[in-house]
């Protein structure tokens, strides 16, 4: 293997013409000059420079090394160019991970955003729930998660970035007794029917306001997606809790009403513990900030339109 520092200096030789020359092009000595050709010549095995009255003329095995010396460092330097490009976000990717609900408002705002102001950075969204994102992270096949009330095992080896705490919003249908009402409470619910995933960790916010309300929630319906229990509830069989940023993908045919006493979600960012795309951090900056511009109110004020209400 040729050491590319004696290569340059080889290159170098050539293109000046001598020894000298090129110390001086090089800011070195002339002896470092030579011992760097020397040590060259040892590494190739045979001589690679002449030593002319004027100069210096290539033997034929230094015509090929210099042909190949160009190819090296050419390429070495079309290395260093699109590294440094991939460090000021003007090259690379950034391989995102994400939930159904954020994918619905914050994320897609921000891969927009992201990519206005860094148009070569190749970006790429995977869904799943946040348990599902979360190994994959790990395994390094993403370089960012976003996940929701993660537990302190999930998080074992991850940097973690509170993006919002994302309050529930109960979902009647249009005929609901309590539809006409703008605010509720839970305990105004104790007697419902409810829709909820049949997964621990996604009842467990419900599960959790309602204990503190003073009841257990009657379960009667498994729905795994936001579609699916919209679909229950607008049919009238139940009553479900959609999350803030879920709201703008609310059917029409459903009544959303703010809780006083709502559970929230916790809404996180997540990063390797270690090594991370340099894209992944800039695009976290621009998530809170997306975060942060979502207001659920203002969200849900604009869903119920006209819509009068009475306290």
């Amino acid at each position: 293997m040729f050491d590319t520092t004696r290569l340059r200096v080889f290159r170098e030789v050539v293109e000046r013409g001598s020894f000298s020359a090129a110390a001086e092009a090089l800011s070195f000595t002339q002896p470092a000059v030579s011992r760097q050709i020397a040590t060259l010549e040892r590494e190739a095995g045979t001589q690679l420079l002449q030593r002319m009255p004027r100069g210096i003329r290539l033997t034929e095995a230094g015509r090929i090394l210099l042909g190949h010396t160009e190819a090296i460092l050419g390429r070495m330097a079309a290395a260093q160019t699109q590294i440094d490009a991939v460090a000021r976000l003007e090259a690379g990717r950034l391989r995102i991970g994400s939930f159904s609900t954020a994918n619905a408002t914050v994320v897609p705002r921000a891969i927009a955003r992201f990519a206005r102001e860094h148009p070569e950075v190749d970006l790429s969204l995977s869904e799943s729930t946040s348990s599902g994102l979360i190994p994959k992270l790990r395994a390094g096949e993403l370089d960012l998660g976003l996940a929701t009330d993660p537990t302190e095992h999930e998080l074992e080896d991850l940097d973690v970035v509170d993006l919002v705490e994302d309050p529930m919003l109960v979902a009647l249908p249009h005929g609901h007794r309590l539809a006409h009402k703008p605010r509720l409470r839970l305990r105004d619910l104790r007697d419902e029917t409810w829709i909820e995933s049949e997964r621990p960790d996604c009842g467990r916010p419900l599960f959790r306001a309602c204990a503190i309300a003073g009841f257990e929630p009657r379960i009667r319906f498994g729905a795994e997606q936001w579609l699916g229990k919209q679909g229950l509830v607008a049919a009238g069989v139940g009553v479900t809790l959609i999350p803030g940023l879920a709201v703008a993908g609310v059917r029409d045919d459903i009544v959303l009403r703010t809780l006083a006493d709502a559970p929230t979600r916790r809404v996180v960012a997540l990063l390797p513990d270690g090594y991370r795309a340099p894209a992944a951090e800039p695009f976290v900056d621009v998530l809170r900030a997306e975060a942060d511009e979502h207001c659920v109110a203002c969200v849900e004020r604009e869903r119920l339109g006209a819509v009068a209400l009475t306290a």
